[in-house]
């Protein structure tokens, strides 16, 4: 913006108040057509003709008059004001497409199983967006969304008192596998006390999957502090591998072992209580999410909600 020599900034709304009288032909009519009073547009006039150090109009008794400073501004402010009506239509226009880089944080399954497979269908209707994903357990995710790191989550499980919000948006099953050829394989109903004296493999503590788990575990009767543990493992394929290694029983996603399952290299184990179904969650933080965030968002609540 022009400044005079005492270094005062001309404004927008001093152009514009100029510009109105001009085209308008009196400060009255001119006030009337921006919806404000005539003294705030001949207050704003004379606060551009200080700035500048010139007079711009002459006020005559029925009609303004340009003088030779305001003749020499005039083009300029119809410039300016037309291209701040060009920045708010390219702003307009920019609105209606989400841009920016998006940064995701999700637990095993959703992180590996769920989100891969929506995303695609994200980024064709979003192609200026960049999606990156982190993967560890339901306790990460959740420290990444409350530090700023990830602009959403996605878990398997709640971690109450966390300073985030759990929106609950798709499901998935914990089923009990063993073995292909583990008697349990071919048996139509297996006793709680039978699976109480096999080896587990399970997946490490802070895993959503291992505590849904245990929940259900403890909701048949079987504490899950009884169990024969012989090995944790950080990820559901790993669980899956040990399983169809015939290392014990094991817990995992339905989503993780349904491949598995098809092909026969293990088998659901027909224990009362299993499978269990267990909901989703998107972890927003508890702040303003970004264009980008909101769009993901509104995009899962409409494919899961």
């Amino acid at each position: 913006m022009p400044r005079n020599e005492g270094g005062a900034v001309v404004n927008l709304a001093q152009i514009r108040a100029f510009a109105m009288v001009v085209d308008h032909g009196s400060f009255s009519a001119a006030a009337h057509a921006m919806g404000v009073s005539q003294p705030a547009v001949t207050m704003q006039v004379q606060a551009l003709e200080a700035d500048l150090g010139v007079t711009l109009l002459d006020r005559g008794y029925r009609k303004v008059e340009l003088t030779e400073s305001g003749r020499i501004l005039l083009p300029h402010a119809r410039k300016v004001l037309q291209e701040l009506e060009q920045v708010r239509e390219d702003l307009d226009r920019m609105a209606d497409v989400v841009t920016g880089r998006l940064s995701l944080a999700a637990s095993t399954t959703p992180g590996q199983y769920v989100l891969p497979r929506l995303l695609g269908s994200f980024l064709e209707e979003n192609p200026e967006v960049g999606i990156s994903i982190t993967v560890g357990d339901t306790a990460q995710v959740v420290d990444a969304v409350v530090a700023g790191e990830a602009d959403l989550g996605m878990t398997g499980a709640v971690v109450k008192g966390a300073r985030v919000d759990f929106e609950p948006l798709g499901n998935d099953d914990i089923v009990m596998i063993c073995s292909a050829k583990h008697p349990f394989a071919s048996a139509s109903e297996v006793a709680l006390a039978e699976v109480a004296n096999e080896p587990f493999v399970m997946r490490e503590e802070g895993s959503g999957t291992r505590q849904m788990a245990e929940e259900a575990l403890r909701g048949v009767g079987l504490d899950p502090d009884d169990l024969h543990v012989v090995t944790e493992l950080g990820s559901g394929e790993a669980v899956l591998s040990a399983v169809e290694g015939g290392m014990g029983l094991g817990v995992a996603s339905s989503l993780v072992v349904e491949k598995a399952a098809e092909l026969g290299t293990v088998a659901l184990v027909p224990l009362e209580g299993f499978p269990v179904h267990r909901p989703l969650y998107v972890v927003t933080p508890r702040a303003t999410l970004t264009r980008a965030a909101e769009a993901l968002l509104g995009f899962l609540r409409k494919e899961l909600g």
